[in-house]
């Protein structure tokens, strides 16, 4: 049995992997295949926001009715095939409108997938090891984002193949990425009596206290596009171009190798300390590319951002899982769907800074609030009644 579940872990990994890399495959040449068909800047700002908020708002019901249930894969596997299937029928769109309905389908799937998936993640191995699941699907997941975006930037540089035609392949790496699920065992059990509501309410007290913190440092994490951007001004000519999707590879790359050894020491010295020390370091990130920008200051700058992302995001959400207690589905469909609303206000919030005050003061109000972030998670540690191994 152990080896069983032990082997979920590695499978849901393999399938994240395959299914980053389509992910990424597609997203550098997406914006320009919805200019191509016609969209503008209201098109992509349609696409995007209603992509994630969809996605966000389907892992509260997603995270509840696998709990109702009893059982996980199902909803796991719908959520896949539906991304899949909407991936490769973008290939085929006439429109930028058909690219928004199919665009808003692929991250709902997204959001019906993520908070079964990652309870199962959680029942698949033993709290005490739970950092340790979580970091190496976290880091096969990543490597499929390296992967991804290096087959992007060698098929539409060298190759020279199309937009529809590396939109396509996305949706075959997608299909591809199914196959690892087939042998993916259910931990079954009893399914939930409680309607919805009564659900979140019977949620462990520690844990919604948990949600508000995540959900603040969501708020400050500003979209990878903006510290690209940022990265840009320190280059000239076709170095513009080219370094930030080299730093954004090199960002991927160190949080991929990272993840796992992360999870580790999370089980090891304890889940608060590891997520507080990486929202500390996100917060240094941010304050790192506030002032002039220099080549070591930024390639710096990538480097601790890819530590500080190994050493949150599979941390996090193991934390989240133990805090949960029973209703892991429900918990953890929560989380998402609290932090994925948070993460678009902020990023909102960042973008309106950036146009409007400058730059620079993204990453001010970028840093203020993971920092913030980070004294309000201690606090909750020194104050939790969570006593499990690794808490």
């Amino acid at each position: 049995m152990k080896k069983a579940l032990t082997l979920n872990i590695v499978l849901l990994g393999l399938v994240s992997l395959l299914t980053d890399a389509s992910t990424e495959l597609m997203a550098p040449v997406l914006p320009l295949f919805i200019v191509s068909l016609g969209g503008g800047g209201l098109a992509l700002g349609l696409i995007g926001g209603l992509g994630d908020g969809a996605s966000s708002l389907i892992r509260l019901a997603s995270g509840y009715l696998s709990d109702k249930l009893g059982r996980r894969k199902p909803l796991v596997a719908a959520g896949y095939l539906t991304s899949s299937a909407s991936k490769l029928l973008m290939a085929f769109s006439p429109s930028w409108v058909h690219v928004l309905g199919l665009r808003v389908a692929e991250r709902a799937g997204k959001g019906i997938r993520t908070p079964p998936r990652d309870a199962l993640i959680a029942e698949s191995a033993v709290e005490s090891q739970s950092g340790r699941a979580f970091g190496l699907h976290r880091s096969l997941d990543t490597a499929g984002a390296v992967v991804g975006s290096l087959a992007a930037f060698l098929l539409v540089s060298v190759a020279g193949l199309g937009f529809r035609e590396v939109i396509l392949l996305s949706g075959v790496v997608a299909f591809i990425a199914l196959l690892p699920l087939i042998p993916v065992k259910d931990v079954r059990r009893k399914p939930l009596k409680e309607k919805f509501a009564s659900a979140m309410v019977s949620l462990p007290r520690r844990f919604k206290l948990l949600v508000p913190v995540t959900s603040l440092f969501a708020a400050g994490n500003v979209s990878y596009m903006f510290l690209l951007l940022r990265a840009s001004g320190a280059f000239v000519g076709w170095l513009t171009v080219a370094a930030p999707l080299l730093l954004y590879i090199l960002f991927n790359s160190v949080y991929a190798v990272l993840s796992y050894p992360m999870g580790a020491l999370a089980d090891r010295a304890g889940k608060v300390k590891v997520l507080a020390s990486g929202y500390l370091l996100m917060s240094l990130v941010f304050a790192l590319l506030y002032p002039s920008l220099s080549l070591p200051l930024v390639v710096a700058a990538f480097v601790v951002y890819g530590v500080s992302y190994a050493m949150i995001e599979g941390v996090e959400r193991a934390l989240v899982a133990d805090a949960c207690g029973e209703l892991k589905g429900s918990g953890l469909g929560l989380y998402h769907a609290s932090v994925g609303v948070a993460a678009i206000a902020g990023n909102l919030a960042a973008g309106l800074i950036w146009d409007y005050v400058g730059p620079a003061y993204l990453f001010i109000y970028a840093s203020s609030l993971t920092l913030l972030s980070a004294l309000l998670l201690a606090a909750w540690g020194a104050s939790s009644s969570l006593k499990a191994p690794g808490s």
